[in-house]
């Protein structure tokens, strides 16, 4: 809630049309940077979470083409944005996810097979919100960031300290609920960071297609906010941008829309075909600039990643994979009268009558 007494932070220049770089993308450190590099643990920190989150996603991939998932969107060449954003959350912070951002989930520490469970056509959450401070994932384009403002403009009449980060993409900022979202996240002055992962394509439509804005960080500026544009495929940038505007955030000074520059490398979910829409020399020039590839490659420079490590953290991530596999594979699926089950605390007569009816048609065979 803005109190009348609160003074609207200074208007911030605009975003760079070139985006934020802490590490350039041969894996060198950028001189003079704008922001401070994330410690030395959280660079490891990032590069072990992008690696798992990057085997999780192959292995995702794998179980939608057997038949296992009813549909798998990979976020494949996103991971620092995936990781680098949601590292930056304190534990009492909330996430809100949309269907792309599995890795994220599975980086803030979610199961990583009840990550799996809207996509496996079971629930449409699989994992207790409340307990990891992560909402259901949305498929709704932008729904989630409405809920994000509303979420945090409660938490500041409790008077809790917490903020949000918004996972959003390039298509969801040209949908009506994105507008209302920033603008009632500014008015209220919510602690609020909308994360646009700029991954070019919004299904088969480009970027140039859906705003003539010079970046989508330019927006911030007409809602009233601040905005970044950053290298989404450079983790300790998307790292260090996300930790400021999550902490300008909570310091009363509102919400911030940060662009990142990114790329899908994949298709849209596994049964698009890319090839239709774009230039496959455009998904290998990008391919080059892998964020893994990136951080690992300084980490190395720097003294602070070997051969024997690297080993540890891919024998980590192939056991994740291992576990996933083996339980998608075994664990029990939901009957048909669950489909009745916490949708209202006291279910309606018609909805009581329905389940008996269903549940009688079964015994019947």
């Amino acid at each position: 809630m803005k109190r009348t007494d609160e003074q609207p932070a200074p208007v911030p220049p605009l975003p760079s049309l070139e985006p934020l770089r802490l590490v350039a993308p041969d894996g060198s450190r950028v001189s003079g940077p704008a922001f401070d590099s994330p410690d030395h643990s959280t660079l490891v920190a990032l590069l072990r979470a992008m690696v798992i989150g990057q085997r999780f996603d192959n292995q995702a991939s794998t179980l939608a083409r057997q038949g296992r998932l009813a549909v798998y969107p990979s976020s494949r060449g996103q991971e620092a944005c995936q990781v680098g954003g949601t590292l930056a959350l304190a534990q009492r912070d909330w996430l809100f996810p949309t269907y792309r951002d599995c890795v994220s989930l599975v980086s803030r520490g979610v199961d990583p097979v009840e990550v799996l469970t809207l996509l496996r056509g079971d629930w449409h959450s699989g994992y207790d919100a409340e307990t990891h401070r992560c909402a259901p994932q949305c498929t709704p384009l932008a729904t989630n960031a409405s809920h994000a403002v509303g979420l945090t403009y409660a938490a500041r009449r409790r008077g809790e300290n917490a903020a949000a980060l918004v996972l959003m993409g390039d298509g969801a900022t040209s949908e009506g609920d994105a507008h209302e979202a920033y603008n009632f996240a500014a008015v209220w002055n919510t602690p609020v960071v909308f994360l646009i992962q700029n991954n070019h394509w919004a299904i088969s439509v480009p970027v140039r297609e859906q705003s003539a804005a010079p970046t989508l960080a330019h927006k911030a500026l007409g809602y009233g906010m601040r905005g970044y544009h950053v290298d989404g495929n450079d983790a300790a940038a998307v790292h260090a941008v996300v930790s400021h505007a999550l902490a300008e955030g909570r310091s009363g000074a509102g919400p911030t829309i940060i662009e990142a520059r990114t790329y899908r490398r994949g298709p849209h979910t596994n049964s698009d075909d890319p090839r239709r829409y774009r230039d496959e020399d455009e998904a290998r020039q990008w391919a080059e600039r892998d964020p893994v590839q990136r951080l690992e490659t300084l980490l190395r420079a720097e003294g602070l990643l070997d051969d024997g490590e690297m080993e540890r953290i891919e024998a980590q991530a192939e056991q994740v994979a291992s576990r996933v596999r083996e339980r998608v594979a075994t664990d029990g699926r939901p009957t048909p009268s669950e489909l009745f089950s916490h949708v209202y605390g006291s279910a309606p007569a018609l909805l009581a009558r329905q389940r008996q009816e269903l549940l009688g048609e079964i015994q019947e065979g």
